[in-house]
């Protein structure tokens, strides 16, 4: 046999099981921990007993070999143990008691009040009671200060130096040795090691101190670790708190052993607020409660806990402005600098006042506080999984909360807790505050299970299990980052976020860094954004501290600031020592401490990152790759501007910019923000500006997808549809075109079918759709003739025979023409359809001629064209008109339409009559068929005709404006389209006088240019042309013109034209006549000009007409008329011009004389007139309106000029009538003006016939 210390090792493999069992179990206590695992595996698994004898030997002695080696370090570190000393503190009294317990039991449980000692004598216990020896003994705090405090604080009373047999290790910080016996430790550091070392092999015993906050880290250690006791025997837990729920955690870990030690402190009384105060304002309360102590309480400092910085701030400037002798206020909450935290330790005078938030519970201890207002309100951050957003509500403090605050005054005397709350409300408060786990987002804690291999977290032994919505929500994060896939596995790119040592969102971040060429920049931000914000406001210096960080503020990024913030200290501490970088930052309001720390977490994961071979970039990153980077890991915070400062964030959040952020005084349209967080209205904070283009590829597999409207797309030859994506609700990207076929392959072949081969969208090269299309057109062309859709079978027929011919993978034109090529090779008429698939029924050759093609009227031959749409601007039927046959086309004639029309028509108008008309035709239809029978179309008005048979037919008069053409459908009047000489469409009516008006310039100036080499002459001052023909022939193409040659007068001369009517040719003829006979009469006409009216300017000039020389002219015209033209029939050839002239020219002079004296005659009666025109009221405006026009009318050019002489010696009667108006006007202006409204109602309709043809 040999020994090895306290172990007896046999000589060879014990090979019965008690023999075993018991050589393990004297391993626990011989071993180090992180032996005993591989050593005990052997004995346990029988590996070395099933080998044969000599391999058996060989193994043994190697085996017992390592134990000695291993039990020789065990004995080296038990010599070495320090001396353990207890001050006199209250868990010294009660040493034997819990040694004994850890001696016993896997798991303590120790509940210490304030002062305690616990913290510092527990791992001193448990040094004596031979722990530590064979492992570690791991000391937990929450705070990295807490940690080096206690370690400092056990150190000094083993008489170590810090680092030797007592260590601590923190973030960026290891201070322990390979002698060490203690490690103070955060409980994140603990679990980081888990992660190398599942097992904590180098622990024998683990202490889990403050275990009453219930942090994140603190939930999930004591879970993991119930789970490791399982697997390690030899592992020792001490669990230690001030305030805690003794009962759940001893029950929690198998009924384990509660020691309860009381604290060091003083009694503290407690006052409750009566209901009197409830109601008060609350900072009042505060001011009555100091004004309390300071008349009836002894000297100390107050502790006053308020919820949160806004409400610190309302309730210092009203103690300011109570004006409190001899006090000092401090404020006192997590954002301080540390200058401004440090205060609240330096000494002073008089009294202090801390407000404080809940920090000063537990994580700062105040000194010299005697009395705590407490108003029983927090901050507590709860995170809600429906909204995705960490909250920051105010409520009630947990009456564990309430007695750490009261404690925080019975640490150096007695002390007094002002409650601002009732007994009452006190005692129905929760007992103990919510922990963390149940109040936070879990996916850092899922993604470390994930890879730690520990099971499903539903089922993982948390002391308080959190809702299974919290930890659905956990996973849709880790799935939004794709750390985990659909079944919740972990990912590859998961397991590389598990190695960065920050938020899974900021690992996210720096892992699309490494693609996107900007990983420097992305570790600067992400280790920025894992400390707390360096920049520094401090209460009496904000606005300078606003000023100097705005140096670094950019305007469309917070990231940007902390990059530019960054850069800027970097090369300062490069140029600056130690002492001057840090009198900098705090001369640009920033925190040493906080840049330090900054560095170390840049260093760590940029060490992290090199193990994950990720490669820095060269070159400095554009905006663009950093902030396509940042939102990898903020896909679910980003938000579109719905008005000036609002935003529509995904889920349906609603929110602003933080104030303090450089994008809130101008919001970009799109923004992904790093945190939301709601207080009074919910925020973003850390926001940039962001490309919504930037969403779609990022959010790939987060976006619900939506489509709508498929159609086919022409050119590309695919069913194409909009489709709408949607991140969580938040519309990204709205009508994308999307191809359908990968889509819905079915439906979109039912769309390529319809809108490719059965409308008219077919692109490819087959001949079949040329034929199938000719077919339905041909059919299609027979219905608008026939106004029926009965002919043509519907598109459902065409759809299915197609639909039979496709293969059903077919939905798109390359794949369709690859297919038809190959078909078409053995069936090249496969895809041809014929008339008999598509037609319903067969028309007779009888009823087709009811419907023509063309009409023939007067030789010429008119296209038809049919239309079935009603409400279409064609609807029914349209003639094709060229535009050079407008002016002689038939007027009545088209109103006929075509015989298969026409019956219908005929009723409708019938039917249209006045109903005492009506009803002696009925029925209507019989006599329509009767008229039809004697009556064909013909150029005259169908409601004329309609007029005379119906007399005919029955005796009954039927008067033509009894017919109401304006009630017809649009179908029933013929539809004119208008072409020119490149048979385009140049217009369409349905009134054929409506187009020659709207045309008639450019009929004249066509017939002008076609007759231009034949007839038409200019500059003519006599008779010399022969003949002037009454009517010619033009032809343009196949087509034979009408037009009507005629004299246009042009003063000195007159052209021949031809014109488009014959009656205006007429109209235009007879001036032009006359002024070839003035011309040929040009003596008579100066001599007439010279000498009529002659020194009469004046006279005319006061009676109000027109000058003489206008009015002579138009008189010398006259009388040109009267003598040479008096039957005003216009003439045709030289002779009978001269014929004309030669009767009649004696006579000009002497007419032309009796006009003049008439006119003159008329000068001073009017003269007087005109006087008593102007002389008319306001009242009577109508009368002298209406005479004046009157006399323009009498005396105007174009009156006159048409005048014979009888007219003109009526003259006198008209102006003497006048006057008999204006005698009876102001005595009767009602009547007049009614009779003027009378007289003018009858004049109306002719002053439009004048206005309409331009004939007087």
């Amino acid at each position: 046999m040999q020994s090895s210390d306290s172990i007896v090792l046999p000589k060879n493999f014990p090979e019965r099981s008690d023999q075993i069992d018991l050589l393990k179990s004297n391993l626990v206590a011989t071993v180090s921990s992180v032996d005993l695992f591989n050593l005990s595996k052997p004995l346990a698994t029988k590996k070395i007993a099933n080998l044969d004898a000599k391999a058996k030997a060989i193994a043994w002695e190697k085996w017992r070999q390592r134990v000695c080696v291993s039990a020789e370090w065990v004995r080296s570190r038990r010599k070495k143990l320090p001396k353990v000393t207890y001050p006199d503190l209250p868990v010294g009294e009660r040493v034997d008691e819990i040694k004994a317990l850890i001696e016993q039991h896997q798991v303590v449980i120790i509940a210490g009040e304030t002062g305690s000692g616990k913290t510092t004598q527990i791992p001193k216990i448990c040094l004596q009671a031979g722990r530590g020896v064979c492992g570690l003994i791991g000391h937990t705090q929450p705070r990295r200060i807490a940690a080096r405090t206690v370690a400092e604080r056990i150190a000094q009373e083993l008489n170590s130096t810090l680092g030797d047999a007592v260590g601590y290790q923190v973030r960026f910080s290891d201070q322990t040795s390979p002698q060490s016996f203690i490690k103070l430790m955060t409980d994140g550091i603990l679990l980081a090691e888990i992660q190398r070392d599942r097992y904590l092999s180098k622990y024998d015993t683990i202490i889990v101190d403050e275990a009453h906050e219930r942090s994140l880290n603190i939930d999930f250690l004591l879970g993991y670790l119930k789970k490791l006791l399982v697997i390690r025997p030899d592992l020792k837990l001490i669990i230690t708190s001030a305030t805690i729920d003794i009962n759940k955690f001893s029950s929690h870990f198998d009924n384990a052993p509660v020691v309860e030690v009381s604290g060091r402190t003083y009694p503290v009384d407690i006052i409750y607020s009566g209901p009197e105060i409830l109601d008060q304002d609350r900072n009042q309360s505060i001011v009555d409660c100091l004004v309390d102590i300071h008349h009836n309480q002894q000297q100390g400092d107050v502790l006053v806990f308020l919820s949160g910085e806004r409400e610190i701030r309302e309730a210092n400037l009203a103690l300011r402005k109570a004006q409190l002798p001899n006090t000092e206020i401090v404020p006192l909450y997590a954002r301080l600098s540390l200058a401004e935290q440090r205060k609240i330790f330096s000494p002073h005078r008089g009294r202090r006042i801390i407000l404080s938030t809940n920090v000063a519970e537990t994580s700062l201890t105040v000194p010299g506080i005697r009395y705590v207002i407490d108003t029983g309100r927090a901050r507590v951050s709860r995170y809600s999984y429906r909204t995705k957003v960490q909250r920051l509500p105010i409520e009630a403090i947990s009456q564990a909360s309430a007695n750490q605050r009261a404690g925080r005054c019975g640490r150096v005397s007695d002390g007094v807790c002002y409650r601002l709350y009732e007994s009452t409300d006190y005692q129905a408060r929760a007992e103990f505050t919510d922990p963390e786990i149940v109040r936070t987002n879990l996916a850092s804690v899922i993604l470390q299970m994930l890879h730690l291999r520990i099971g499903d977290i539903r089922q993982f032994p948390f002391i308080d299990p959190p809702d299974s919505r919290l930890i659905n929500d956990g996973y849709a994060l880790l799935e939004e980052l794709q750390a985990v896939d659909k079944s919740g596995k972990l990912t590859d790119l998961g397991k590389k976020l598990v190695t960065l040592p920050v938020d899974p969102r900021l690992g996210r971040m720096i892992i699309e860094a490494g693609k996107n060429g900007c990983l420097n920049e992305l570790i600067i931000i992400a280790s920025g954004l894992s400390i707390q914000d360096p920049r520094e406001r401090p209460g009496d210096k904000q606005q300078a501290a606003d000023l100097a960080h705005k140096q670094w503020q950019d305007p469309d990024s917070d990231f940007s600031s902390l990059l530019n913030l960054w850069f800027h200290f970097e090369s300062k501490r490069k140029d600056l020592s130690t002492n001057q970088f840090s009198k900098f930052c705090r001369s640009q309001f920033v925190s040493f401490l906080r840049m330090r720390e900054w560095r170390d977490l840049h260093q760590q994961l940029q060490n992290a990152c090199r193990t994950l071979k990720l490669s820095d970039n060269e070159a400095p990153a554009d905006y663009d790759s950093v902030h396509r980077s940042l939102l990898s890991g903020l896909l679910g915070q980003v938000g579109v501007r719905e008005d000036k400062w609002e935003f529509l964030g995904t889920r349906n959040r609603k929110f602003f910019v933080f104030p303090g952020s450089g994008l809130s005084k101008k919001p970009p349209k799109w923004l992904m923000s790093g945190s939301l967080m709601e207080t009074n209205k919910q925020y973003a904070l850390n926001a940039a500006k962001i490309d919504s283009d930037w969403l779609e590829p990022l959010a790939a597999h987060l976006v619900k997808k939506s489509h709508s409207e498929p159609y086919y797309h022409k050119k590309s030859g695919q069913v194409m549809a909009k489709e709408r994506q949607t991140l969580f609700g938040l519309t990204i990207v709205e009508g994308k075109r999307v191809v359908y076929g990968k889509i819905a392959p079915v439906e979109a072949r039912k769309i390529f079918i319809q809108q490719a081969l059965v409308d008219d969208c077919y692109t490819g090269k087959g001949l079949f759709y040329a034929h199938n299309q000719g077919l339905v057109s041909e059919l299609q062309a027979l219905e608008d003739r026939f106004r029926r859709r009965d002919l043509l079978a519907e598109q459902a027929v065409i759809f299915d025979f197609y639909a039979q011919q496709l293969p059903s993978s077919i939905c798109n034109l390359s794949a369709f023409e690859k297919w038809r090529k190959t078909v078409e090779k053995g069936h090249p008429n496969c895809l041809y359809m014929n008339k008999e698939t598509l037609l319903l029924r067969v028309l007779t050759d009888t009823e087709q001629a009811q419907f023509p093609a063309h009409l023939i009227v007067d030789d010429v031959q008119y296209a038809l064209r049919y239309h079935f749409e009603p409400g279409h601007p064609e609807d029914g039927l349209s003639v094709i008109m060229p535009l050079a046959l407008l002016h002689q086309s038939p007027r009545y004639f088209f109103d006929w339409l075509v015989p298969g029309m026409l019956r219908d028509k005929c009723i409708a108008l019938v039917k249209g009559l006045p109903k005492n008309l009506r009803r002696a035709f009925v029925p209507v239809p019989d006599y329509v068929d009767k008229i039809l029978i004697h009556v064909f179309a013909q150029d005259r008005p169908l409601v004329e005709v309609l007029s005379e048979q119906l007399k005919r037919l029955s005796g009954h008069d039927v008067p033509i404006n009894s017919w109401n053409l304006d009630s017809l459908d649009p179908w029933y009047k013929i539809n004119i389209i208008l072409q020119d000489d490149k048979s385009q469409n140049i217009a369409m009516a349905r009134s054929l006088g409506q187009l020659q008006r709207e045309f008639k310039q450019q009929i004249n100036s066509s017939l002008a240019s076609s007759a231009k080499h034949t007839l038409a002459t200019d500059d003519i001052t006599e008779w010399n042309f022969g003949e002037l023909p009454k009517e010619v022939v033009l032809r343009r193409g196949d087509m034979k013109i009408k037009a009507w040659p005629t004299l246009r007068d042009h003063r000195q001369s007159v052209s021949i034209e031809v014109l488009d009517d014959p009656l205006v040719a007429e109209s235009v003829a007879l001036g032009g006549q006359l002024r070839l006979a003035v011309l040929k009469g040009q003596e008579q006409s100066k001599y007439l000009t010279k000498q009529l009216l002659r020194g009469k300017d004046l006279q005319i000039k006061a009676s109000g007409l027109s000058s003489r020389s206008i009015i002579v002219e138009a008189l010398v015209m006259a009388s040109f008329k009267q003598a040479i033209f008096p039957d005003n029939l216009v003439l045709r050839d030289q002779a009978q011009f001269e014929t004309q002239y030669s009767a009649g020219i004696s006579r000009v002079v002497d007419f032309a004389q009796q006009h003049a004296r008439a006119i003159e005659s008329l000068l001073e009666p009017l003269h007087l007139q005109q006087q008593r025109i102007r002389q008319i009221p306001t009242l009577a405006e109508h009368a002298r309106i209406d005479i004046l026009a009157q006399i323009r009318q009498l005396f105007s050019s174009k009156t006159l000029s048409q005048a014979v002489v009888e007219d003109t010696k009526q003259y006198a009667r008209y102006v003497k009538a006048i006057d008999f108006r204006l005698d009876k006007l102001l005595i009767q202006v009602s009547k007049d003006q009614e009779q003027s409204l009378q007289v003018n109602a009858f004049l109306q309709p002719l002053a439009e016939i004048v206005k309409k043809n331009d004939v007087l």
